[in-house]
């Protein structure tokens, strides 16, 4: 194969061509194409591969190299490859990681960094701190930016105790229930694949580190809870089952161009079914999850996870030694029928907004002083409310980032590690050491 010419440009070979690639393949072939290059694509499925290459000619952008990703070395040496971004199934992102860092390539991955503390130790041991950068788009919300900004300047003052609780929807929530995150082993489970942005939010918003965590956690909702009540219709998956006509939990691939190319037109290479059945048997994740976690400044934070709740969006409040920081989102206000059968954002990630009302409100409540409700910025209802172009921008683009936004390796696994002990609590009814579990 004939040496590619050198562009100037940053050179980045991605594997792992499913739904969530879909915004670091066009941010770096279009968006921010004077800087960036997309040089490589690798994934174990042909049919994956096919279709990101039909959605970059429809983008007018240059074509990339196809691998199948057991070439995945070869591709990095090929395409000379500066850098690498991993979109795969969480377990595997080490696999990838390291093998990038052992060929002296930066790595931008998707949260979860990994799954286990032995894969995290073992990408800690290789990475100089420098070289791994994982994507936590929620430090790029620029209403959470206020919020970082409003701790930071001491505006409550010294920060005590934290109380966070977040709502996924039974549109959103439930989609975790149809695909391979259902698996623990595949992604660590909610506590690791979702609440860890929650998790390095919290770390971001207080400067801090976890130590101890304390958790419960059940299968409460989805799974074979269904059948008990009511629920479950009986089919395995939902295309072309009589049985999910209808029902507001079954997704309808067939109705999604997107979905259905990357899966539906796909399942002939490896039978995975995107659209399972949310209350079939084989669950081995969690939908109801409290933790208690105390933090290295001596604040400690109870958080909550629900994954079957009539609307979806977050309350964080922070209590302070001069008053207290209140922040509430509402991405929506309820799941719309009618749209319940696909997933949020139309089944591209957050690059539509729902359909249904949602907003924001920050609230200052300080020591003697009526509460004062704070100016947000404009918060769009796209990309993680404009959270996935900021980060593009900074990771792709060469953009500033003055709030120190880009989370490394160790910030990585601080969020991982939060998760890890809140599973190992829940496993064993006891309190979990956040040090011990990298020992």
């Amino acid at each position: 194969m004939t040496p590619p010419k050198s562009t100037g440009r940053r050179r980045y070979a991605l594997v792992g061509t499913g739904s969530r690639a879909e915004m670091f393949t066009r941010s770096i072939a279009v968006d921010h194409a004077d800087s960036a290059e997309l040089v490589g694509l690798a994934d174990t499925n042909p049919a994956r591969l096919a279709a990101h290459h039909r959605r970059l000619e429809g983008l007018g952008a240059p074509p990339a190299a196809l691998y199948p990703a057991e070439r995945f070395a070869r591709m990095l040496d090929e395409t000379r490859a500066d850098a690498v971004v991993v979109t795969t199934v969480d377990s595997t992102h080490d696999e990838y990681i390291l093998a990038a860092l052992a060929a002296g390539l930066d790595v931008v991955t998707e949260k979860p960094m990994t799954v286990d503390a032995e894969r995290c130790r073992r990408i800690l041991a290789a990475d100089t701190g420098a070289r791994v950068r994982v994507a936590f788009n929620y430090r790029f919300n620029p209403v959470h930016e206020r919020v970082r900004t409003l701790l930071a300047d001491g505006v409550i003052g010294e920060i005590g105790s934290v109380h966070f609780e977040w709502l996924l929807d039974v549109r959103h929530g439930a989609d975790y229930f149809r695909r391979w995150h259902r698996d623990k082993a595949s992604s660590g489970g909610l506590l690791v694949h979702k609440s860890g942005h929650h998790f390095d939010l919290v770390n971001w918003w207080l400067g801090a580190r976890p130590e101890h965590v304390y958790a419960r956690g059940r299968l409460f909702f989805y799974g074979e809870n269904g059948s008990r009540r009511g629920l479950d219709r009986g089919y395995v998956r939902a295309h072309g089952a009589p049985e999910a006509a209808g029902d507001p939990f079954a997704l309808r691939l067939a109705e999604s161009p997107g979905l259905a190319a990357l899966y539906l037109g796909a399942e002939e290479h490896d039978g995975y079914l995107r659209d399972r059945n949310v209350f079939a048997p084989g669950v081995s994740i969690e939908d109801d999850m409290s933790v208690l976690v105390g933090y290295d400044t001596g604040a400690t934070m109870t958080y909550h996870l629900t994954a079957y709740s009539p609307w979806e969006g977050y309350r964080v409040m922070f209590n302070g030694s001069a008053g207290r920081l209140e922040l509430e989102v509402v991405e929506n206000d309820h799941v719309d029928p009618v749209a319940a059968g696909g997933v949020k954002g139309a089944a591209l990630h957050g690059a539509e907004a729902s359909a249904e009302a949602g907003g924001a409100r920050l609230t200052l409540h300080r020591f003697w002083r009526p509460p004062e409700t704070l100016d947000l910025p404009d918060r769009p209802r796209t990309g993680h409310g404009g959270a996935d172009a900021r980060m593009a921008a900074v990771l792709f683009g060469g953009a500033t980032d003055p709030l120190d936004r880009s989370a490394t390796s160790r910030d990585g696994a601080d969020a991982l590690l939060t998760g890890l002990a809140a599973n190992a609590s829940i496993a064993s009814g006891e309190a979990v050491a956040v040090a011990g579990l990298l020992a």
